[in-house]
């Protein structure tokens, strides 16, 4: 046993772990936040999440850093009020930090208490929100540096696009235009001091200036409605926008269909489109009902809410944030020379 780390550290270290998870966690440690023995790391996670925070510890003293880890419930009762003051405290002295824990209803406020520490200091964070085994053995089984020349290739194209143009065969027909004020962020599972990101990684993504018309969700909504609900192909969730805005959903779940508004409409912002991404995490073949994974899926997912102005430069912030995936896209750049056609079927057009 490691005597210099804290007991919830070596409570971590020593929680057993299916060995499928090692090829993930050595890919989190090495090849997307990079780690270097001098560095210091904060892991947190919880009781839910223990065999995956394991195999995370296990890479981390493998890796020979420093490192000291923290268990939620351990801390404070949930769903979390604030992030412990332990956890932040440990951040102020870290270069990195992870979070890989199973998040309940309403612990979003905690979440960005963290996060804000993270871009004050400018640390490299992986945001492994409700990671599973599942993820652990497909979506962090990428190849990252094929999924960020991909992003790298894309999001040089779309910072020169006016506008950006998708359908599907459900149905989904929208169209956002692009803002100059507006910065495209590339979070592609390579994580720097620029932006922190969720791992797997795999997404190109900005504030619209403003989107119009159909989305379609026949894939997943986020946040803790995405446990509830599961994959929609079935009884897809329709959602009608006009300038930036939700003006009806419909789903003949009429469960989903209320629990949805009532969330988009928690604040003035919650019912505006403060996302719009380009899923890029070539590793994946599926949505599975998990929206840490499903937002990377090949296509356009966009998030009602928070537009994450700090990186965006969006002029205006909301306190919730909600993804909506769509399946088998279409999509077109607005470009001075013309429309050029980046995805057909949810098949990319452009090889990386």
């Amino acid at each position: 046993m490691n005597s210099h780390l804290s007991s919830q550290a070596q409570s971590i270290l020593s929680t057993p772990f299916p060995m499928e998870f090692t090829a993930g966690a050595h890919s989190a440690v090495e090849t997307c936040l990079r780690i270097q023995p001098e560095e210091k790391v904060t892991l947190i996670t919880d009781h839910a999440t223990a065999a995956i925070a394991g195999s995370l510890a296990a890479e981390l003293t493998a890796n020979g850093c420093r490192w000291d880890g923290f268990i939620l419930e351990e801390l404070a009762p949930r769903p979390l009020v604030d992030m412990p003051d332990a956890v932040l405290q440990d951040m102020e002295t870290s270069d990195i930090s992870i979070f890989a824990v199973n998040v309940q209803r309403n612990e979003l406020h905690s979440r960005m208490q963290m996060t804000s520490v993270v871009n004050r200091r400018r640390m490299r964070h992986a945001h492994m929100v409700n990671i599973t085994p599942q993820i652990m053995c497909e979506g962090m089984r990428a190849d990252f540096h094929q999924v960020d020349r991909l992003s790298q290739k894309l999001i040089e194209k779309v910072r020169k696009a006016s506008y950006i143009r998708a359908t599907t065969a459900n149905g989904t027909d929208i169209r956002a235009d692009l803002s100059p004020n507006f910065k495209w962020v590339k979070t592609s599972g390579i994580i720097s001091r620029d932006k922190w990101g969720n791992l797997p990684g795999g997404e190109i993504f900005t504030t619209p200036g403003e989107v119009n018309g159909t989305y379609v969700v026949d894939g997943v909504v986020g946040d803790y409605l995405c446990a509830h609900y599961g994959l929609l192909h079935e009884n897809p969730l329709t959602i009608e926008i006009k300038e930036n805005r939700i003006t009806t959903c419909h789903s003949e779940n009429k469960a989903l269909e209320d629990e949805f508004w009532g969330y988009t409409h928690t604040d003035e912002n919650s019912d505006r489109v403060g996302e719009f991404a380009i899923g890029t995490n070539l590793g994946l073949e599926r949505v599975i009902g998990n929206i840490l994974q499903d937002e990377k899926f090949p296509g356009i997912h966009i998030a009602f809410g928070n537009p994450y102005s700090e990186h965006t430069g969006a002029p205006w912030t909301s306190s919730t944030h909600i993804d909506v995936v769509g399946l088998q896209f279409n999509i077109w750049l607005g470009t001075p020379d013309g429309e050029e056609h980046i995805m057909q079927d949810g098949r990319f057009l452009i090889h990386a």
